[in-house]
Parts: structure tokens; sequence; C-alpha cells
């Protein structure tokens, strides 16, 4: 196959996804959605729709091979290896008090919407289980180390770990994986009109979801302290993912295995950073900007990975 044919196939799936977070972005800005509507349907994806794809996935995937654990060890480890480079990075070159939300930025993607989409456009049943299952690694993962960091560099806002325990533990997405899991195990049969509702309802999920990243994309946040978030933004969506799919190819991992830790890994900076910096008291207009940044940088930045690995033949 010649570079203009892989080319034109990571557009096709590519360009489906990020064209959705755009058109979220127009419908914004001639007023056809707000805040209300951002709003509520984020809450209904991330409590109900989401957790019914997860769930679902899960329940009709083959475990021999959506379940496999050195997958899960390899990011785990690679996630904690981002979040120290970044933390280092960010000790040298970032102000004090910005640190805590330069390292979250940087290390905190947004899998559980756009590394989920492209997964289930470039591998299809496989790209969404074993993306479902590797969401309850990225979910604790991502939370504690977070907290960690934020609270590190906010010493007048002390964590609660019992009440973070508990949401982390509570989150309808750990609970949809935990509940997934035995049904696929025991091969447990459900009705078939069941599924049925069940894939209309979980197939709202990814065009809503992508619809609410375009809405919350702000150019007028991006005026302000764009050099720092711009930085974040290069090491979220260039450094790190290179790194950690070069380390990724030469332990052996390839095809869709490696292909589905690249889209983890090179996912835009996820919304719930700019939450979390909030809540602890960090810089939230500078995780806006890194989320903005990354968000509009992703369209670009995935589509020439995806087409470099094709290329090289190793995805």
């Amino acid at each position: 196959m010649d570079l203009l044919s892989v080319f034109q196939q990571t557009l096709e799936t590519t360009l489906p996804v990020f064209a959705m977070v755009f058109i979220g972005l127009g419908l914004r800005r001639i007023g056809w959605i707000d805040d209300t509507f951002v709003h509520t349907a984020s809450a209904l994806v991330f409590k109900a729709t989401l957790p019914t794809l997860v769930f679902l996935s899960i329940i009709k995937a083959d475990l021999s091979t959506s379940l496999n654990l050195g997958l899960l060890i390899f990011y785990f480890f690679a996630t904690l290896a981002s979040f120290a480079l970044a933390w280092l990075w960010a000790r040298w070159r970032v102000v004090h008090e910005d640190r805590g939300v330069y390292v979250q930025g940087a290390f905190r993607g947004n899998c559980g919407i756009v590394g989920l989409a492209l997964a289930a456009n470039l591998y299809g049943d496989f790209g969404l289980s074993a993306g479902s299952i590797l969401l309850g690694v990225v979910i604790l993962s991502y939370n504690a180390l977070s907290v960690i960091v934020l609270a590190a560099y906010q010493p007048g806002r002390s964590p609660q770990w019992r009440r973070i325990l508990r949401d982390i533990l509570r989150n309808p997405l750990i609970l949809s994986v935990f509940a997934a899991i035995p049904v696929a195990w025991l091969n447990l049969q459900l009705s078939e009109w069941v599924l049925t509702s069940g894939d209309y309802f979980a197939s709202l999920t990814l065009p809503l979801a992508l619809l609410c990243i375009g809405a919350t994309v702000s150019f007028s946040a991006l005026r302000s302290d764009s050099a720092t978030a711009l930085s974040c933004a290069l090491l979220k969506m260039v450094v790190l993912p290179s790194l950690c799919t070069g380390v990724a190819w030469i332990v052996g991992f390839t095809g869709a295995e490696l292909g589905l830790l690249f889209l983890f890994f090179a996912s835009p900076t996820a919304a719930a950073s700019f939450v979390m910096a909030k809540a602890l008291g960090g810089n939230d207009r500078l995780a806006a900007n890194i989320i903005a940044i990354t968000t509009l940088m992703a369209s670009v930045t995935i589509t020439l990975g995806v087409f470099i690995l094709r290329g090289a033949g190793i995805i």
C-alpha cells in the first residue's frame, strides 16, 4: 500500500472524531448549544451512556484477547513515568505555583472520550472492549496522581483522601467495568431486546461527548498564560506520546495493542483536569488553556502519529 493510501485511511479514522469536536465548537459559536446543554449532556454521558457503552463493549468481547494484563501493566508504568518526567520538567521550567496544574495537564489525557472514539474507529469491537478495560487503569491512576501533584503545590488545600477514594470507587465507569467482567467471563447471556436498547442508548455517547468537548474550547481563554500552556501542550501531545509509544514498540507491542496505547497516550488533556485544578486551588485559567490547545492540536498530532505508525507497518 502506498503512502497516499495510508494517509487517506488515516484521515478516514481520525477526521470523523475531530469533525464532531469542531462541529461542537461551531454550534457553540452560533448559539445553538450553551453552557446548560453542555453541563446536562456531559453529565448524561458520564453517568449513563458511557458506562453503558463500556459495559456492552466488554460483555460482547472475547476477554482472552481484550483482557491483556501486559498491556494494563505497561500503561500503568508508562503513566507513572510520564508523570515523573512532567514533574521534573516543571521543576526546571515552570513557576512554583503553576507546577501542579502544568504536570496534570501534561500527563492526564481524555482517554474516555477521544481515545476510546479513535480506538473504536481504528479497531472496531477490539478497540472498544480493550480500551474500556484500559479505562479502569486510567481512572484510578490519573485521579490519584493528579491529587498528589496538585496538593504538593497548593499547601493551603489539603486533599480529602477518603472522599477521593470514595469518588473513584463510585465512578460510573469503574463500576461498569467491574460489573461487565464477570458477566463476560461467565458468558452470561442478556435478552436481545436489552442489548438492542442498550446499543441505542450507548450510541449517543461518542457524538454527544465530542460535541461537548468542542463546545467547551474557549478562544478567549487562550489569550493568557499561552507560553506555559503551549509548552505543556507540546509535552502532552508530542514528546510523551512519542517516548511512550517508542518504548512500547521496543518492548514488543505491535499491531492493535500498540495502536491502542498510542491513541491513549496521545489523547488531549482531559476536561476533568480543570475541575480538579479549581477544586484544589490551582490556576484554573492555565488548566483551561492547556485543555483548549491540546484539543485543537490533537487533530493534527494524532493524525500524523497514526499515519507514521501505519506507514511503518507496526500498527
